[in-house]
């Protein structure tokens, strides 16, 4: 764990995010790349006239001036920080951003607790939750109590993700969680007996999951995540996400999504 970025718009929300990346540059003696992305239009950025240029210099001005107290937090002491200002708020400048540094992890502030009130409703950073390639970290409030013990991660056992339950495992180590996968059989929704889940578990485990994944009952997945997650303690609940579109995301809906705007516990996002 050596590049973690913060993406910060310097609201509350934002220095929760930066107070947690600290936690977590500390650990594992890790760089922050506060990410500050202005919502320039094309038009300003492509026109060369010097007020549209005056404009630009001002905003990049100001967003430096935001940085000095933003930055000056008592918890930042010791960790290294690198202020970094983007022309657009676009969530695929953040991942291009996250592949020129090489970051291992993206750790973002929200609000709410429903869809309708948080932050991913129709917005870049729901864009990016679906389609970073870096995983995400999204917190809600402060971390004073942030449990860096334990972690669960949602997984349905087919072949197809053994993948991303690797990668996922991987990180988990990486920052000290001992992660717990988690099956969520539910009433109406692909429920499956006893039986069949031993042996879809098997089958997972021979494809190079694991044999250990607990079956728990829910009457959604995020439902029986959040209430397993707050049963054993945990400090995170991991899930993948596969950047559904269109059609395919309307029907059928995004279950990471709803998972991080209603879960109160910090969620982690695994692009699929």
């Amino acid at each position: 764990m050596k590049n973690i970025i913060i993406p910060v718009d310097f609201s509350k929300q934002s220095e929760f995010a930066l107070e947690t990346g600290a936690i977590l540059a500390k650990k594992h003696n890790a760089t922050l790349h506060v990410l500050h992305m202005l919502e320039l239009s094309d038009s300003l950025i492509s026109q060369s006239d010097s007020d549209n240029k005056n404009e630009m210099l001002f905003m990049v001005a100001l967003t430096k001036k935001k940085f000095e107290p933003f930055l000056d937090k008592d918890y930042l002491e010791g960790v290294t920080v690198q202020p970094v200002i983007k022309r657009h708020k676009v969530y695929n400048e953040v991942d291009a951003f996250a592949k020129e540094v090489e970051a291992d992890l993206i750790v973002m502030g929200s609000q709410g607790l429903t869809l309708q009130d948080g932050i991913f409703a129709g917005s870049n950073a729901e864009k990016m939750v679906r389609n970073s390639s870096t995983p995400v970290l999204i917190v809600k409030s402060s971390p004073k109590d942030f449990n860096l013990s334990n972690a669960i991660f949602a997984t349905d056992m087919s072949i197809e993700s053994v993948p991303v339950y690797e990668r996922a495992s991987a990180v988990f180590s990486n920052l000290g969680f001992t992660m717990q996968p988690v099956y969520v059989n539910r009433p109406f929704n692909d429920f499956i007996n006893t039986k069949e889940f031993n042996a879809k578990r098997q089958k997972f485990a021979e494809a190079g999951g694991s044999n250990k994944v607990k079956f728990i009952a829910g009457h959604t997945i995020e439902d029986g995540l959040i209430q397993y997650a707050e049963e054993i303690n945990a400090g995170v609940i991991g899930i993948s996400t596969n950047a559904r579109k269109g059609l395919n995301r309307l029907l059928r809906g995004s279950i990471s999504e709803d998972l991080a705007n209603q879960s109160k516990l910090p969620v982690m996002t695994f692009k699929l």
